[in-house]
């Protein structure tokens, strides 16, 4: 494998697995082949331990914030950068796209080096683990043995607990956002009837599809769902009440149309125009499979394998993850004698609020960072 440059980027993409050292995943699959998207932001040190690792939510990116003025703002552009909460002057700030998307990382729709022809559902299965472990090889190339932090919301906090469980001896500090140390029966559910509706599409013939006839009326609908499960009662009120003047929408109506239902279809149709159905179907079982009990013994042993100071972050409003049960995180890790806190942010804006409501967030972070 070629070497990895650590001077400031925009993207790369690094093989991070290959026939001298493939990848087995959690459930025995070998992936011959594995590509990793990243990108980073500030410069490594010559001690090699300024390194701080972003980890993106379910459809996210590498792409966290702007390289320069002239760039694209990132998912988290309040949070990144020079003199923020994550202090690009201060940190080498790594963000990889997760194994199993479809941003220049290894994933269904890629090239199967066996076949010549894309994986598809002959993909393996993925766990968070296994999103975890493909990383930790990134980090090993990149040179890096300890990490100051590992930060990142929803599937990213999911990742984030397990890099804490998985790997204590390199992670200095934990912040799982909007996270969960096991994904509820709810949140299952809710990624059920997203599958089912991408499965159900007619263009995704078993996972045969050709990019420019995917199913993207499954994907549409599955994200309408998810869309409802990001957000919440409180802020649907607020934006859309019962107003029947529908913005964003192309879609026929029946009878009658409402603000709120322009809304869902405008954001389905927005992903499905991005993102790959197959990409997540894997990802979205992923979720699923995260329980840090899981082949642990019990949900407190799998606790306590994190020695890393954490800092939980709930959202009073998301019905996603409960803050009830991102509570409950901190406060098993404190009967364990780990040092760990929990704060929650007063945001009507449901599980978004870890990407929209950033000002508390960011001062949270930069609090705890700088401990």
């Amino acid at each position: 494998m070629a070497a990895i440059v650590t001077a400031p980027a925009t993207r790369r993409t690094a093989r991070v697995a290959d026939h001298s050292a493939p990848f087995i995943t959690e459930h025995g699959a070998i992936l011959r082949q594995v590509d990793l998207t990243y990108e980073t932001w500030g410069t490594l040190n010559d001690a090699g331990d300024n390194a701080l690792l972003i980890i993106h939510a379910l459809t996210g990116d590498s792409h966290a914030a702007a390289h320069g003025l002239d760039d694209q703002p990132g998912w988290w552009e309040p949070l990144v950068g020079s003199g923020k909460a994550i202090d690009t002057d201060r940190y080498f700030v790594i963000c990889p796209n997760n194994l199993g998307s479809c941003y220049g990382s290894t994933g269904p729709e890629s090239t199967d080096p066996a076949t010549g022809q894309p994986y598809c559902l002959t993909f393996p299965m993925l766990t968070v683990r296994d999103l975890v472990a493909i990383q930790a090889r990134l980090i090993d190339r990149l040179g890096i043995r300890t990490l100051q932090a590992v930060i990142g919301g929803s599937l990213g906090g999911m990742q984030v607990l397990e890099w804490a469980a998985m790997y204590p001896e390199r992670v200095r500090k934990a912040i799982p956002v909007a996270a969960s140390g096991r994904f509820s029966a709810q949140g299952i559910a809710f990624n059920e009837i997203q599958r089912r509706v991408i499965m159900l599409d007619p263009a995704w013939n078993e996972g045969n599809y050709c990019p420019e006839s995917a199913p993207s009326t499954g994907l549409a609908i599955a994200r309408m769902v998810g869309v409802i499960t990001y957000q919440s009662d409180e802020l649907m009120a607020e934006r859309f009440g019962r107003n029947p003047e529908a913005r964003y929408t192309n879609w026929p109506a029946f009878l009658q149309r409402y603000d709120v239902e322009g809304y869902l279809n405008y954001q389905g149709d927005k992903l499905a125009r991005r993102f790959d159905p197959n990409s997540y179907l894997y990802l979205t079982r992923a979720m699923d499979s995260h329980d840090l009990g899981r082949d642990r013994g019990s949900y407190e042993d799998g606790l306590s394998r994190i020695t890393a100071p954490t800092l939980m972050v709930g959202i009073r409003s998301d019905i996603l993850f409960p803050a009830y049960l991102v509570r409950e995180v901190s406060d098993l890790l404190q009967q364990l004698g780990r040092d760990a806190r929990y704060i929650e942010l007063d945001s009507p804006n449901g599980h978004d609020a870890f990407l929209n409501d950033t000002a508390r967030l960011s001062e949270a972070i930069s609090d705890f960072l700088s401990e």
